[in-house]
């Protein structure tokens, strides 16, 4: 049988973890408990209107 090729080790970096960028998702999640509710009376406003403005 041939050898198996060496596996890179899981040990800890001896350098700290270049820095990364935020993603965009992960600056918007600490915003969702206002902009949740804000959008959701916006959205029950317009669909009030929509409904007298069709009776």
């Amino acid at each position: 049988m041939s050898t198996p090729a060496p596996h890179a080790s899981h040990a800890a970096p001896s350098s700290p973890p270049p820095e990364y960028e935020e993603d965009a998702v992960e600056a918007i999640v600490p915003m969702i408990p206002l902009v949740l509710p804000l959008v959701g009376g916006v959205l029950m406003f317009l669909l009030a209107f929509i409904a007298v403005y069709m009776a």
